[in-house]
């Protein structure tokens, strides 16, 4: 029996929590799901030709790390109305759809700003529909908050969640490396592997071709941020690096998040050996051919990483207290996947020393599978098959 489900996720700074809620959407839907994904963050790209219905809410985002001022599309301060009109949207969605999984992206763990709409959304839910099952979609590593703020997502966690889907491996990333694991959240926990696109998932299959010991030869230096305009103290990090190393070719791939002017103002700082230029689709095949790659830390960015294994610097975004990036950005470099070097005290001359040490090192397999959202269809199917045989259909 197929059954209807409604995904929310707000991504504020960066695509991640998109990415990964779309990836979900899609493997809900091959598995037979009638889903609906409504997204409360910036319009990313055109969602009509997905498998799924889709919702956009009246978008909010953040400037830089400051999460407690949400601005609209212009960077004004969001109003009330806006807000209201938020969950006005998510409690109609719910009411029609009477869903029968309702997931929430990173929530409770995360976007307690928005908290009222979530939380308005689960009881819509539950009206519409009283056995429907509250799961919630994190990645493997999460941002610890203050002692009040865990204790404040455990008990809803306790309280509203059925379970919580796990987008990671115990192996490699267990959740208490980055959030408190009561025994009555592990009861909850379920890993359901690394989420990544098909692409990634053949490539990383057991038996695929290596791309370990690819000639660097005259391959360039690519240095890319995500989707924010976090990464642009990176990428000017990285233009006066690239002037220390004149002998190799730089690409900076500047995502869509950046403003035009400080896309321009990086191109116009630039060294002749480097080219600045706006992210590509074509940025998977610009991996897998380089000499090495500087970036972040972000969950797709390693697992973009792991299905091209070439050399690697992670420098992790950890502005505002962020410890998400910085945590996985360390596990990746005792794995021997990457060197982890550390933005603050970081030199351009220490980066290119580090650039000019690490072309050419044979990188490691990424050491588990990496799943396309299968493990999490049948994770939902079997909790919501579990749900209707205790309340029937």
């Amino acid at each position: 029996m197929s059954g209807r489900v409604l995904i929310a996720v707000t991504h504020l700074l960066g695509s991640g929590h998109l990415v990964r809620a779309v990836q979900l959407a899609r493997a809900l839907a091959r598995a037979g799901f009638s889903v609906t994904l409504a997204s409360g963050g910036m319009p990313l790209w055109a969602m009509e030709d997905e498998p799924f219905a889709f919702l956009q809410l009246p978008p909010v985002r953040t400037e830089g790390v400051d999460f407690r001022r949400l601005l609209d599309e212009t960077g004004q301060p969001v109003t009330p109305e806006r807000m209201a009109a938020r969950i006005a949207m998510l409690e109609q969605a719910a009411a029609r759809l009477a869903p029968d999984v309702v997931l929430t992206e990173h929530f409770p763990f995360g976007r307690r700003q928005i908290a009222d709409e979530f939380l308005a959304l689960i009881a819509a839910a539950r009206r519409a529909n009283p056995s429907a099952l509250v799961l919630s979609s994190i990645r493997d590593v999460l941002v610890t908050p203050k002692p009040a703020r865990i204790a404040e997502a455990q008990e809803r966690i306790a309280r509203l969640f059925d379970a919580v889907l796990v987008h990671g491996e115990q192996s490699v990333l267990p959740l208490c490396r980055s959030w408190p694991v009561t025994e009555e959240l592990a009861a909850k926990l379920l890993d359901v592997g690394y989420l990544g696109a098909p692409a990634a998932v053949a490539a990383l299959a057991p038996g695929a071709p290596t791309m370990a010991g690819h000639p660097d030869g005259e391959a360039e230096i690519l240095v890319s941020g995500g989707g924010s305009a976090a990464a642009l103290p990176l990428f000017a990090l990285a233009l006066q690096a690239a002037s220390l190393l004149p002998e190799r070719r730089w690409r900076v791939l500047v995502g869509r998040g950046v403003a035009q002017a400080d896309l321009e103002n990086l191109a116009a700082k630039a060294p002749e050996n480097v080219v600045v230029e706006p992210a590509r689709p074509d940025f998977p095949a610009l991996l897998a051919a380089c000499a090495l790659s500087i970036s972040q830390a972000g969950y797709n960015t390693v697992l973009d990483l792991a299905v091209a294994r070439r050399p690697a610097i992670l420098v992790p975004f950890d502005a505002g207290g962020e410890t998400e990036q910085g945590i996985r950005a360390e596990a990746f470099a005792a794995a021997g996947l990457a060197t982890c070097l550390r933005l603050e005290g970081l030199t351009p001359q220490r980066l290119a020393d580090a650039v000019r040490d690490d072309i050419g090192k044979p990188v490691p397999r990424w050491p588990v599978p990496v799943d396309d959202g299968g493990r999490a269809a049948a994770a939902v199917r079997g909790l919501l098959d579990a749900r209707r045989r205790v309340s029937g259909p």
